[in-house]
């Protein structure tokens, strides 16, 4: 089985272009990994507690740690939207709320 992985807008890819060269290597990487296994472990993608179908795909490089919001459609689509450095324990709800609008978006304009 393979994922599709398609970007909402340019939310993903103007973040993705502010990383450093090996951040992008390590974002690539869990990409793949999405794309192409079935059963992905949570260290790499979760589902977000009391949110309808929203997902973060989660990288990790040396000490930072990254997070890229996303969810699927029709199955197969992983659709991505803003992605964001972490810097605290929990996840920013302003972060949570952006991605909540953006993918509400995509399917209204689908």
């Amino acid at each position: 089985m393979t994922r599709t992985i398609i970007f909402h807008k340019n939310y993903f890819i103007d973040f993705y272009r502010e990383q450093d060269i090996k951040v992008k290597g390590k974002i690539q990487y869990v990409l793949e990994l999405i794309k192409q296994v079935d059963r992905v472990p949570e260290k790499f993608l979760k589902h977000l507690t009391g949110t309808d179908g929203l997902y973060e795909i989660r990288v990790e490089y040396q000490s930072n740690i990254y997070r890229i919001f996303c969810c699927f459609d029709d199955g197969k689509l992983v659709v991505l939207f803003n992605g964001f450095q972490k810097k605290t324990q929990k996840t920013p709800k302003n972060e949570i709320e952006k991605a909540i609008e953006l993918m509400n978006e995509y399917f209204q304009e689908k």
